[in-house]
């Protein structure tokens, strides 16, 4: 997430750029150590508190805004986030050496029953954006539909949002790419995406 950090700082953003860690915990537990690091500071702030995720990051920032209330809620972003989990885990996540790269918190992001789409939504305006050009075409012919190489678009949507974008890039370096971060400012300052992509 550092590209987008430099971009909304120059923005005239405040920016915490939260690094927790994801392969050694589970998702409850990751949440959990954001509400001890993050909310009384972000409480005490008196201007909106504004989440840009991705990847995971959305399903622990469902699980711990399921939790804790923030008064002071803004707009989120979520940059292909596996909302009702991803078939590639639903494949791999008896694998040993998935379980070793990914963790407690990459097995939980299975479709189905003890996924992600059992989390409660988004208490805030909501944008998503998905990625539909693939890196890996294994994983890829493993999601049904358009995908991103690990998460496919229709996954990616959570009902309640309030815009939905679907760009070129695939998975890992979509947060990386000018034309979403822009999208990501747009979202933030307007509560929707560009027309135009």
């Amino acid at each position: 997430m550092w590209a987008v950090e430099a971009v909304l700082r120059l923005a005239g953003y405040r920016v915490i750029n939260w690094r927790y860690p994801s392969t050694r915990a589970p998702i409850t537990d990751l949440a959990l150590t954001l509400d001890r690091e993050l909310t009384g500071r972000l409480r005490a702030l008196s201007t909106p508190v504004h989440f840009v995720t991705h990847s995971m990051g959305g399903i622990v920032l469902r699980r711990y805004l399921a939790d804790v209330s923030l008064p002071n809620l803004g707009r989120v972003v979520m940059l292909a986030p596996p909302n009702q989990g991803s078939e590639v885990v639903d494949r791999l996540r008896g694998w040993w050496i998935f379980r070793r790269a990914t963790g407690p918190a990459g097995e939980e992001l299975r479709t189905g029953a003890g996924g992600p789409e059992e989390l409660p939504g988004i208490p805030a305006e909501l944008g998503i954006i998905a990625g539909r050009r693939p890196a890996n075409p294994l994983f890829s012919r493993w999601i049904e539909g358009e995908n991103d190489g690990k998460v496919g678009v229709a996954r990616a949507a959570l009902p309640g949002m309030s815009d939905f974008l679907v760009v070129d890039y695939g998975h890992t370096w979509l947060a990386w790419q000018p034309a979403v971060i822009a999208q990501v400012k747009a979202f933030l300052a307007e509560g929707k995406f560009r027309a135009g992509g």
